[in-house]
């Protein structure tokens, strides 16, 4: 019984354990709870199990203790575990059924979220998809009719930025009041800044249909000038012009600082005596993106000016440049300011009208200022005459010369600087005289601050703009009765900005339609020649260097293919056989004489050199001499300067049949290259050669078939020699008058060395009644008569039996000498060939597409069109093609400015329909 006990009081807390391990299990693991309850069931069984084992034992050990009880209480105890047994496997069946429906039902509450959460996901992602690609579709179909301004782009952001505000307490129908504000400030931050409201501290108190209005403005103007620049770069055309604003004044009337004012820099050249001597052509470019005013001198490739001291500067030296003689000069200075507070604008700065020339200028340089300012004011750019308030307008010099091309003053603005120089009255008579009446009326500016230490206004670089706008509002508020703003004079710097702004926009797009049907002639008259002269063959300077480079490349192939050790050989051994004759003549052939006017003492005569004893140590020592001469004379350097001479020599043949001989830069430059990858091997080479020859500086060791064939050679050799006597002679001939003249010289001169005629010393006179420059040529022709029967000899020698065998060297020193340069030759061509030929030929190309790079860097942006434009034929191909190329541009742009301009219009349009319908529905309300 306390068996039975022991065993259940063992089951129950293991089956408790069990049952807590599966519900926490499955608390855990939900996705496994049938598994989990599984594994629980079965550790219960075999839990179950293990104290029925030991239930059994206690059995059997009682039975052995107690063998005549043993079938009672066999039946008793059958009972008791039985009962228990039963319950315990009931309760382990009701826990594992417990397990299973708990993990079925997590099972299936996992199955149900998870495929809820994934439909719902697919489902957002499936809409978006959607939304995405239809929004890319209708942006891509749209894109290629119309394309976002800058400006436009600007607004649109500002909107977006004010509209994020929108979901508040208002229910989202309504942007609160300061997502408003910014808006409308981020809407006219582009018009007000080129106005110059910001920088000037003035109120914009613009509607905001005017602030659309200006944008629009602004951008049509800043593409108009874009136009303008390429159009310059394309020619001049009398039917393609575009307006710039030109300015004319006197040299005192405050020309410049009426330009500084509208920049907002001092930049202008300061000083007397005809500072500006040359017409500066300022681009003045709206960029909101610019952290910092720069400029740039695009002709010079300055760019990205920060120090406006430095602009000034360059323009005082550029101005300098033209001679005191000349002063003036019509080659322009191109100047571009990019700046967030500067309007676009193209404005032409001219010299100052002079009355009088000064001592040092030149008496017609009036006329040549006038002449200058005449061709620039002519239609249809726009012109600003400065004239100053303290000056009669009669006197102006400036609106003179603007009446002579615009008589009824329908593109002049005049300024009238200096309006704190006179009385009120008279300042507001001269904005509204109706003497000189201007369609574009008149504009009054203080643009010069005057500087006052400890007073209330001081110059400031950095805010130029502000603080002459501060000076003019002082000035001009002080009396509203005359320039307030019910008197209708237009005053104030941010006002001539406006309407520069404004008056070049018109211009500008009054042109716009008859410069396009321009554009559209000049094009098709292009691409008609285009089609005519090159066949529609397209042409850059890339391509171009390109084909010229792989035509030389092709050329230096072929070169390669044909020039190689055989060549060399020869090369080599004709340098070789000048050598041979050195040494010939100064062994063998030139006799000891001290003068020619004196009998030569000969230790021994060639003519008897057949007949000698074949031991004579004369002989043998003279042979010697000359061969170890021959051997040791540097033969490695002589074979590394032949073969790089001829090499050389090649390559400039080459140049000069390839399209590189126009371009005479690009020339020099390959053929330095040639020249140093030669001398890169030229030591190495030589040093290498003299290393291979060594052993024959001590012993030639010449074969007879050497013997033969050099036999062979220098008879032709010295028939060469031989005619080249011949021929000088000859030149003697008819430099001296005949040939019986120098035959008398050279028979004087004879008779002299025997000692038949004695003359003492050298007379300048001459002696024996010939000059001394004719004697000179009698010495001279005596030597090579001398030297062409020497030869003849020595021919007739080499032919002779006795030469034919190497046994007789000492007989016949030319045919020796001859085949020591051959075994010489021969020997050094195999190193040259390895080390100078094949590296040659493998880095030589390589060499000239670097050194050709680097030339083309040299130079800049330019470099690669400043070599194809030396070509004329090429040049001509090339401003073909970049005029087509520059005019299709131009009209492109130009098409897109009417496609906005019309958009524009649109939008315009139908905002005033809808401010009409509100206002009738307020109206019948």
């Amino acid at each position: 019984m306390s068996a039975q006990l022991r065993a259940a009081g063992a089951i129950a807390p293991v089956a408790r354990r069990v049952g807590l391990r599966a519900v926490r299990q499955f608390h855990q693991f939900p996705t496994g709870g049938i598994q989990r309850a599984d594994l629980a069931a079965r550790d219960l069984r075999r839990s179950v199990q293990f104290p029925a084992k030991l239930y059994h034992n206690a059995v059997m050990v009682r039975n052995a203790s107690f063998v005549r009880l043993l079938p009672k209480l066999a039946i008793k105890f059958v009972r008791i575990p039985a009962l228990f047994g039963g319950l315990m496997l009931g309760a382990a069946g009701w826990v594992q059924y417990q397990a299973i429906q708990l993990g079925n039902s997590a099972t299936e509450m996992y199955t149900n979220i998870k495929t809820g959460v994934t439909d719902t996901a697919f489902a957002i992602w499936g809409t978006a998809t959607d939304i995405a690609n239809q929004t890319k579709n209708g942006f891509n179909e749209k894109k290629g009719q119309f394309t976002m301004p800058e400006w436009l782009d600007n607004i649109m952001k500002g909107e977006g930025a004010a509209g994020e505000g929108s979901g508040g307490p208002n229910g989202g129908r309504e942007p609160p009041k300061q997502s408003r504000v910014a808006g409308g400030a981020a809407a006219a931050g582009a018009s007000a800044a080129a106005y110059g409201y910001g920088a000037a501290d003035e109120e914009d108190d613009r509607s905001s249909e005017e602030v659309v209005k200006d944008d629009h403005m602004m951008y049509i103007t800043k593409r108009m000038i874009e136009i303008r620049n390429l159009l310059s770069r394309v020619g001049q055309f009398s039917s393609v012009t575009l307006p710039s604003i030109v300015v004319i004044g006197s040299q005192s009337s405050g020309k410049s600082s009426v330009l500084e004012a509208i920049v907002g820099h001092e930049f202008l050249p300061k000083g007397s005596n005809m500072i500006t001597r040359r017409p500066i052509e300022l681009t003045l470019v709206n960029d909101p993106q610019a952290k910092v005013d720069y400029g740039e001198f695009p002709d010079l490739g300055l760019a990205r000016v920060t120090d406006f001291s430095l602009i000034q500067k360059t323009l005082t030296e550029l101005n300098q440049s033209v001679p005191e003689s000349q002063c003036v000069s019509d080659d322009p200075i191109r100047l571009t300011i990019h700046s967030p507070r500067v309007p676009d604008l193209s404005l032409i700065d001219l010299p100052g009208y002079i009355q009088v020339a000064g001592e040092n200028q030149p008496r017609e340089l009036k006329r040549k200022i006038s002449e200058l300012c005449d061709k620039y004011i002519r239609g249809p750019n726009i012109i600003l005459a400065i004239s100053a308030a303290d000056t009669d307008l009669a006197n102006s010099t400036a609106l003179q010369a603007s009446r002579r091309v615009d008589p009824r003053g329908e593109r002049t603005i005049g300024v009238i600087t200096k309006m704190d120089l006179v009385d009120p009255e008279k300042g507001a008579a001269i904005l509204g005289d109706k003497q000189y009446p201007l369609r574009l009326g008149y504009v009054g500016v203080i643009s010069k601050m005057p500087v006052q230490t400890g007073g209330l206004f001081r110059r400031e670089s950095s805010n130029l703009l502000a603080s002459i706008n501060k000076n003019e509002k002082a000035f001009f508020n002080s009396h509203p009765e005359e320039f307030g703003p019910n008197s209708g004079a237009a005053t104030g710097t941010i006002t001539l900005r406006k309407k520069l702004m404004h008056v070049l926009e018109q211009q500008m797009s009054s042109k716009l339609t008859e410069t396009t049907d321009a554009i559209t002639r000049e094009l098709e008259e292009t691409t008609y020649q285009f089609k005519v002269q090159y066949n529609e063959q397209p042409m850059s300077a890339e391509s171009y260097l390109a084909a010229s480079l792989d035509d030389f490349k092709h050329q230096f192939h072929n070169f390669a293919n044909t020039f190689g050790r055989q060549q060399l050989l020869e090369l080599l051994k004709d340098s070789l056989d000048q050598k041979v004759l050195d040494q010939l003549a100064a062994r063998y052939w030139n006799k000891p004489i001290e003068d020619l006017f004196i009998a030569p003492t000969e230790p021994d005569s060639l003519v008897d050199l057949p007949k000698a004893d074949p031991k004579s140590p004369y002989w043998h020592r003279q042979l010697d001499t000359a061969c170890s001469g021959l051997t040791r004379l540097g033969v490695g350097r002589l074979a590394a300067t032949v073969a790089s001479n001829a090499i050389q020599a090649n390559i400039d043949k080459l140049l000069d049949k390839s399209s590189f001989a126009k371009h005479p830069s690009a020339r020099q430059v390959i053929s330095e290259a040639a020249a140093l990858v030669l001398a890169d091997r030229a030591y190495a080479t030589s040093d290498g050669i003299e290393i291979s020859l060594k052993p024959y500086k001590f012993d030639p060791d010449i074969q007879p078939n050497e013997w033969e064939k050099g036999r062979e050679h220098v008879v032709g050799v010295l028939q060469g020699e031989l005619e080249q006597c011949q021929n000088a002679l000859k030149s003697l001939e008819s430099s001296v008058g005949g040939r019986k003249k120098l035959r008398e010289v050279m028979g004087f001169v004879d008779k002299a060395r025997k000692g038949e005629i004695i003359i003492e010393g050298d007379h300048p006179s001459g002696a024996g009644g010939f000059s001394a420059a004719l004697l000179a040529r009698g010495r001279e022709a005596v030597f090579l008569r001398d030297r062409a029967d020497i030869i003849n000899m020595r021919i007739v020698a080499s032919k002779s039996r006795k030469c034919k065998s190497l046994e007789n060297k000492y007989y016949c020193p030319e045919i020796f000498l001859d085949a020591v340069a051959t075994k010489l030759a021969q020997t050094a061509v195999l190193f040259l060939n390895v080390e100078m030929l094949n590296d040659f030929y493998h880095r030589f190309p390589r060499e000239v597409e670097t050194k050709l790079n680097e030339y083309m860097n040299s130079h800049g942006g330019n470099g690669l069109e400043k070599f194809a434009r030396e070509d004329p034929k090429i040049r001509r191909h090339l401003d073909l093609v970049q005029r087509k190329e520059l005019l299709e541009l131009v009209l492109m742009k130009i098409q897109d400015l009417h496609r906005f301009d019309a958009a524009g219009n649109v939008k315009a349009d139908r905002d005033y329909l809808k401010k009409g319908r509100q206002q009738r529905g307020r109206w019948s309300f």
